[in-house]
């Protein structure tokens, strides 16, 4: 005996259920414990940081204390449980920042970089930065591409296994990142 699908009024089939099904709820479920393990495997002071209800911080806690495998399992689990109530997008956003840092950050060193060599290169890339930034200490910007190009030289002259200079290379890079805001285009 089949059973048959009730049908509406217009003579479309009337599923029982619109829900996600029941496969997606477990992948769901899984990728809670997996968050989970995740958050288990940070320290004290991150998880403080993390937007976590005060149960859920000590059932991580608690994991993190756990020796035993099969017990850690079980209290793993328990987390991905106390995981639906949680703001699962949000942890893995600062999760994310975390591991791969900030783009936003990524792209304005990268930027700095670039001025930096522009300035080591070329005389016009100053003049150019000083209309940007009047304020800016010139003398030491001067002094620090000017040492910076003699590091330059010498270690172009320098023999193979030998370490490079780099100091007035990089203090040219941080007196830029002080003087400059992350969201302007250099």
């Amino acid at each position: 005996m089949t059973q048959e699908i009730p049908q509406t009024p217009d003579g479309t089939d009337e599923s029982p259920y619109d829900g996600p099904s029941k496969s997606q709820l477990k992948r769901d479920m899984l990728a809670l414990v997996d968050l989970g393990r995740e958050l288990v495997d940070l320290s004290p002071e991150r998880l403080k940081q993390l937007p976590l209800a005060e149960r859920l911080y000590d059932a991580i806690r608690l994991a993190q204390r756990t020796t035993s495998r099969e017990g850690l399992r079980r209290q793993i689990h328990y987390v991905g449980k106390l995981m639906r109530d949680a703001p699962a997008d949000e942890i893995r956003a600062q999760l994310d920042t975390w591991k791969h840092g900030s783009r936003d950050q990524t792209r304005a060193m990268h930027r700095l970089e670039a001025l930096r060599d522009r300035l080591l290169k070329e005389d016009t890339a100053l003049t150019t930065l000083l209309q940007k930034y009047p304020d800016a200490d010139i003398q030491h910007i001067r002094t620090l591409i000017r040492e910076g190009r003699k590091e330059a030289t010498a270690n172009e002259a320098l023999r193979q296994g030998q370490e490079p200079q780099r100091k007035h290379y990089r203090a040219l890079f941080q007196a830029l990142k002080t003087l400059q805001d992350p969201d302007t285009e250099a």
